[in-house]
This record gives C-alpha cells, sequence and structure tokens, in this order.
C-alpha cells in the first residue's frame, strides 16, 4: 500500500476541539503513523493540502443499506440479488458523503460486510445486526391485518425477524451472533413504517427483553432498541440495553435515566421530515407517513434535553430508498441545540465509542486507521461545511487508501 504524507493541513482535533494549522500527516500500511509540525519523511506520495481541514472519516450510527425502498413489504419480495447492487450503490454514496464507516441496524449481513471487506464494493467498512428481533405485530412485521401467514425466509430482504417467546428470542440472538453480528437489534417500541402497530405501544415483554441482553452480554455485544416513547425506552435501559435508536418522545425522566445507566442514544432527525416531504416518492404507503406526525416536532427537544444532561449521542440517519442522499442533514437539523463541536464529535469519535472502536476509529491520531476525509473549509466555524457538496468532501479515505479525489 502506498505511504501517502498530507502537507500544509489544517488538522481538526476532534479530542480538543480545535484547529491545528499547519501539520503533515503520514499514512502509512493502512494507518496514521506520524503527525507533525514539521517535515516528515518517508510519503510515496505527497498530497499538499493547502489549508484545507483534514478530519476523521465519519461514522453513521443508523442506517439501512438494504432498505432500496421505504415500502418494506415491497422489499420482502424482491430479489435479494437486485437488493445487495443496490445496497452497493447505497454505500457507495455513503462513502462519497464522508462517512468511512456505517452501524447497520436491521438489513445488512456478513455477506455484504464481506464484499466490502475484500474491496468488491467501494464502500464504508460496514457494522451490521443482520436483522432486527421484533414480535408478532411489532416493528419488523410487515404484514398488513388481514395477512395471516408469514413464511418469508430470512435470506429475503428485510429489516426485521419477527420472533415470540424467551427460546425463540435466544434462539435468534444466537443466531444472528453465530452470523458474526456486531450488535444485536430489536423492535422495543411502535414504528412508523409497520401496519399495525402504535407508536405509543411497548414490544417484547421483560423477559424477551433481559434474554437478548444477556445472550449479548455472554458474546461481549451489545442491544441497540427501536423506540420512541418514554414507557418503551425506560424499560429497555433498566433492563441493560445499550443503544437508544430514534428516542423521540423521551422525557426529562427518561433523560436521567439513561444518563444513569451509560445509555447512548441515536437521534435520527433526517428520516422525519424526510419522510414528511417525500416518503410516498420513496415507497412508503401513504396510509402511514401520518404516524410520523406524532414524533416529528419532539425529537429535537429530545436532542437538546440529552445534550443538556450529558447522554453521549452519535450520528444516525435512518434514511430508506431515494432519500439516502439526505444523509448529511442531520449535522443542521441538530444545529440549532448542539454547538458545532459535539455535533462534528457525534460523527467520529461518539460513534466510534458507540461501536466499540475508539481506539482505532473517530480521531487524527498517531496508530489509528487511516479513516480521513479532506473538507474546504472549518466546521467547527460553520458547521454548513458539512453539507456543502460545493465544498466537501474534497477527498475520502478508508484504511489508507483514497477512494474519493476531488481536489
Amino acid at each position: 500500500m502506498t505511504a501517502i504524507l498530507f502537507e500544509n493541513a489544517n488538522l481538526l482535533d476532534v479530542e480538543a476541539g480545535e484547529i491545528l494549522p499547519d501539520r503533515q500527516v503520514l499514512v502509512r500500511e493502512g494507518r496514521i503513523a506520524e503527525i507533525s509540525e514539521g517535515r516528515i519523511a518517508g510519503g510515496e506520495r505527497t498530497i499538499d493540502l493547502r489549508g484545507k481541514t483534514l478530519m476523521p472519516g465519519l461514522i453513521d450510527a443508523h442506517v439501512h443499506v438494504t432498505a432500496i425502498s421505504a415500502n418494506f413489504a415491497e422489499l420482502a419480495r424482491t430479489s435479494p440479488f437486485y437488493v445487495s447492487a443496490k445496497a452497493g450503490e447505497i454505500m457507495n454514496g455513503m462513502l462519497r458523503r464522508g462517512f468511512t464507516s456505517v452501524r447497520d441496524v436491521g438489513g445488512a449481513d456478513h455477506g455484504l460486510a464481506r464484499a466490502v471487506e475484500e474491496g468488491l464494493l467501494k464502500a464504508p467498512r460496514l457494522f451490521y445486526c443482520g436483522k432486527a428481533l421484533s414480535p408478532t405485530g411489532g416493528h419488523g412485521d410487515v404484514r398488513g391485518p388481514g395477512v395471516e401467514g408469514y413464511e418469508t425466509p430470512y435470506a429475503q430482504p428485510g429489516l426485521g425477524w419477527i420472533v415470540d417467546g424467551v427460546p425463540e428470542v435466544r434462539r435468534a440472538a444466537r443466531g444472528e451472533i453465530r452470523r458474526g453480528a456486531h450488535h444485536i437489534k430489536i423492535m422495543g417500541g411502535g414504528g412508523i413504517s409497520s401496519p399495525t402497530d402504535r407508536i405509543s405501544s411497548d414490544q417484547f415483554s421483560e423477559e424477551e427483553i433481559a434474554a437478548v441482553v444477556e445472550e449479548a452480554n455472554m458474546a461481549n455485544l451489545y442491544v441497540a432498541v427501536h423506540a420512541y416513547a418514554a414507557r418503551s425506552i425506560e424499560r429497555c435501559v433498566r433492563l441493560g440495553v445499550r443503544s437508544i435508536e430514534h428516542g423521540n418522545l423521551a422525557t426529562d425522566e427518561t433523560i436521567r435515566l439513561m444518563k444513569k445507566h451509560d445509555a447512548y442514544l441515536v437521534p435520527t432527525l433526517a428520516i422525519f421530515r424526510a419522510l414528511v416531504e417525500e416518503g410516498v416518492k420513496a415507497g412508503l404507503p401513504e396510509e402511514l407517513v401520518g404516524k410520523t406526525y406524532e414524533v416529528l416536532d419532539a425529537g429535537i427537544n429530545a436532542v437538546e434535553m440529552a445534550y443538556k444532561a450529558g447522554v453521549p449521542m452519535a450520528y444516525g440517519t435512518d434514511l430508506l430508498g431515494v432519500m439516502h442522499r439526505r444523509q448529511l442533514t442531520e449535522f443542521s437539523l441538530r444545529k440549532d441545540v448542539i454547538p458545532p463541536v459535539d455535533l462534528v464529535r457525534a460523527a467520529t469519535i461518539n460513534g466510534a465509542r458507540l461501536l466499540r472502536r475508539e481506539t482505532e476509529l473517530g480521531l487524527v491520531s498517531a496508530g489509528y486507521l487511516a479513516d480521513l476525509i479532506v473538507v474546504d473549509g472549518n466546521p467547527l466555524d460553520d458547521i454548513g461545511v458539512m453539507e456543502d457538496p460545493e465544498r466537501s468532501p474534497k477527498l475520502v479515505m478508508k484504511a489508507g487508501e483514497v477512494l474519493v479525489d476531488n481536489l
């Protein structure tokens, strides 16, 4: 692998929250070998950044790379070969936006991750859970009220898998662990795209949730939960769930409980605005779009409460189908309640900590994986730099390999 030297970089120090001017950064064998204010020898290729900002690659902690449509009933009838091809296209778009790692929370599997690792797909590194676990009638159950049978095989595309009762839940969790899952995802409350549940409903009994948490803990993994309502979030946090996805209807008490248990919040404001504006175009049945309004405006309040309480937050988007192009809008949707430096941290070091990869991802530091992006401007002064396609990212490097170069 070619050793690359970045010269004259404005280095974004995520932990300190400052720009370090005129730094030289040497990348060798996929990792950051050296950072200096002075000259560095050893680069086979030199890239003069001329004062542009060099920063860690971004991490989107809530994606569905196989969600080629917002109509999940239709997705379940689609050829897995076609979905895989489209997923490659979706992930390539993510890479071009500066995301060098993504956490899939329902749909992707070991096969896609292997294709990325082997370089068959030009894409972010993929952390996956396989299928999210859902009870009958839960957020992962795409059947309408008039459909009784459920004969869709596991290998067919879809975000969720229906399991009921402690023995089934344990078997399903163990199955995902056997397939190499990096985390386990459960549906702990109602959702927008599911046709028969309610936003306010709890899903899975406490015994079932505890069983999944135990299985994950035994495998040194953690559990993420889809949940909007305060009660749904609180029961999962008390039972040891580590990552709360969405969390729009959290209350002050919910946030205090999350802080006490060191739980992460992964807000996904991007998807709610997107669903209102183009959900039907993306495939969401029109009768389900109305459920969006139950959580649309509450999301920013939950983000503000969590930030003030010191609850760690990662960057997430949850986009589907044609809406994936909105992936960078999460920055602007949070900016009224979170300063730019912490928005950047959410998409870098906080995401790495959530993934339990904070010793090699999320920072520009010697020894870390060389997941780097170059942007034109200072995101600590203007977070809009991150969303402007005319300015960023100018370059995307993953594990020392330049995959996008618009310098």
